[in-house]
């Protein structure tokens, strides 16, 4: 396979930059690089790129949604099908999991890095408040969302946090409450929406609510919020990029865990990268030269 071309949206890793005034246009995220991994569409961007691309359609006065896959989000796209279709509707699809840039690798298709939504919260954040877009913190476990505004208040002085909510358990299948959070949401009319509710409930939530606000870009962050608040300790930084850090999450959790990673992940990334190892290798034969 060819050499996967760089997108327009790469940029310096610094995104503290003034905002430009644009002109609007149509969003275009078929121009991004993409590859598939068991049959699911990732965007070969780095977090950079990501971080650049949200800001630069918000400037031309488009919206979005980020969704980002890990292993345990493949699976459930591979058995769940209204899911997998929810999810083909997001604007860019990243890779959080390094099992996934692994895979990337030993398909032949090499993703850039990982981009994880706990670093998207920060690295975003910084961009947002640089241009001067304003953000809305929704979800996490109760006191985190509020916790997290006041770590980015200090990080970043100007940044703009227009409002958190922590819905109450069980929400999604109240009315009135979906209803009344809608609600809240829209009158805060935030440019980037952080969503802090674990998957597949903020997956499922997104688009409900971005009906609403469609110029906004929307972000499912899972845990993000109790990590940038140090109310859940994140791994050493070695261990994420070794791509250990489900070892360090379970060590924490191995209750909640322990089936999500043990029972069902660790033989689902197997799986994944020995479809991935395979193709590689069926895509290299196909390239060799025949001989006469």
């Amino acid at each position: 396979m060819p050499a996967i071309p760089r997108p327009s949206v790469d940029r310096p890793r610094s995104v503290a930059t003034a905002a430009r005034p644009r002109q609007k246009r149509q969003s275009d995220h078929s121009s991004l690089p993409t590859i598939s991994l068991l049959g699911v569409r990732l965007h070969a961007v780095s977090e950079a790129q990501t971080v650049w691309h949200v800001l630069d359609e918000l400037d031309a006065g488009n919206g979005g949604w980020v969704v980002t896959h890990n292993t345990d989000h493949l699976r459930r796209l591979a058995r769940d099908q209204s899911f997998a279709k929810l999810c083909a509707t997001a604007s860019l699809a990243v890779a959080d999991g390094a099992p996934l840039v692994w895979a990337s690798r030993l398909q032949g298709t090499p993703l850039p890095e990982r981009v994880t939504g706990s670093n998207l919260i920060s690295s975003l954040s910084a961009g947002a408040a640089a241009r001067g877009r304003s953000i809305y913190l929704l979800g996490g476990a109760p006191g985190t969302a509020e916790a997290a505004n006041k770590v980015l208040q200090a990080r970043h002085p100007a940044i703009r946090i227009v409002g958190t909510r922590c819905p109450p358990m069980g929400f999604e299948h109240d009315l009135k409450q979906l209803a009344d959070l809608a609600a809240h949401v829209t009158n805060a009319a935030p440019d980037i929406v952080f969503v802090g509710l674990g998957s597949p409930k903020q997956e499922r939530l997104i688009p409900h609510l971005r009906a609403n606000l469609p110029a906004a870009w929307w972000l499912g962050v899972g845990i993000s919020f109790s990590f940038l608040c140090n109310k859940v300790k994140r791994a050493p930084r070695w261990v994420q990029r070794a791509g250990f850090e489900w070892a360090h999450r379970l060590a924490g959790e191995p209750r909640r865990l322990a089936r999500r990673y043990l029972r069902e992940g660790i033989p689902f990334t197997a799986q994944l990268l020995t479809a991935a190892a395979w193709q590689g290798l069926r895509a290299g034969s196909e390239r060799q030269p025949v001989e006469d």
